[in-house]
């Protein structure tokens, strides 16, 4: 039986839409039997150029995301992307298994001691925020990892 996953990401940035086609690009050629929904690629809902309401893009994506066996959900950005925080909240509350994927750079270092006395400074972290209820949402559901090779190696159970 073929699996079927949704890829929930920011899309709104050249840079984001780049990132994602090569993040779909190697887990398509890792998984080439998986049905890998990638809201970007809706033209019907997505292509800017065009026009797609509110409840058409909730519902089309919505009805994807719950015929889905898990989701992929990347975390990166300043903020955690709305769009794929409330993908994340339906994708829990229909008890989907959620793979997140946070690359942060920032989140390197933790145990250097500079780093660890700065947080006592006020606006001084070195390290990256992540909101802390979407996170324990997808841990609660599911797992984060930090590089597109441990992405692909914890979607590998669910394929």
């Amino acid at each position: 039986m073929t699996k079927k996953a949704y890829f929930a990401s920011p899309l709104f940035s050249e840079m984001e839409l780049m990132y994602n086609d090569y993040l779909v690009k190697e887990i398509k050629q890792k998984f080439s039997a998986l049905d890998l929904y990638v809201p970007q690629e809706q033209t019907e809902i997505n292509d800017k150029n065009a026009y797609a309401d509110s409840i058409m893009i909730a519902k089309m994506d919505t009805d994807q995301l719950l015929s889905c066996d898990f989701m992929i959900a990347v975390l990166d950005g300043a903020a955690i992307d709305v769009g794929v925080a409330t993908e994340i909240g339906v994708a829990y509350q229909a008890g989907i298994p959620i793979v997140g994927l946070y690359t942060d750079s920032r989140q390197q270092g933790a145990t250097n001691q500079k780093k660890l006395e700065a947080l006592q400074e006020i606006a001084e972290s070195q390290f990256s925020y992540i909101n802390l209820y979407t996170v324990g949402i997808v841990k609660t559901n599911g797992t984060i990892v930090n590089t597109a090779a441990e992405l692909l190696k914890a979607i590998t159970p669910y394929c």
